[in-house]
């Protein structure tokens, strides 16, 4: 596979997984961004402000440091102390701006080279999905929490309850094609 292909997709999935999140974000009240179930679970902030803790670490100098930064207080991530939506969005955009620069960093002269997370050796490759699972479990607890909290109809991040059919004939009325499968995702939503 032609890496650049690679990183052209793993881009328009992380994209994919942001737009989750930040649809998840739009839906809940800003007082329950913070509610916690209990002292021991993440609210959505805690989860947003770990991902950018991660995202900062693993992507800063991505092709020449660990990624497991010296300054990353990986532990401070999960406390409830982001105070407002705004905080918490700045961060998050922070945290994607930083992975984002870093895969357009990624070209054929050093697509080869080791990358290394707590002194192990990876690919790039193997680094970037590493990271890709990462970020979508935890998006995953975000949509989760989101809709069980949210005070308005829930608006479906995907193909919604009793719509596959109607989905599926729309998607078989077209010929086949070569499209990310992301592409039609983003632009139904």
């Amino acid at each position: 596979m032609d890496s650049l292909v690679y990183i052209s997709g793993i881009k328009k999935q992380f994209l994919y997984y942001k737009s989750l999140g930040e649809k998840t974000i739009d839906q809940v009240s800003d007082k329950n961004l913070f509610w916690q179930y209990n002292e021991d679970s993440n609210s959505i902030a805690i989860i947003a402000k770990h991902l950018w803790g991660n995202m900062k670490s693993r992507w800063t100098d991505f092709l020449t440091s660990d990624g497991e930064k010296e300054w990353r207080a990986r532990d401070k991530e999960f406390e409830n102390d982001i105070k407002s939506k705004e905080e918490l969005l700045i961060k998050w955009n922070e945290g994607w701006e930083c992975l984002f620069s870093a895969l357009d960093a990624i070209n054929e002269t050093n697509i080869d080279q080791p990358i290394y997370i707590r002194n192990i050796e990876h690919s790039i490759t193997e680094a970037i999905n590493r990271q890709l699972a990462h970020y979508s479990y935890h998006i995953g607890q975000i949509v989760f929490i989101g809709k069980m909290l949210s005070a308005q109809p829930w608006k479906s991040l995907s193909i919604a309850k009793g719509a596959s059919k109607s989905y599926n004939t729309k998607r078989f009325a077209q010929p086949k094609h070569k499209a990310h499968y992301t592409d039609k995702l983003m632009k139904d939503k």
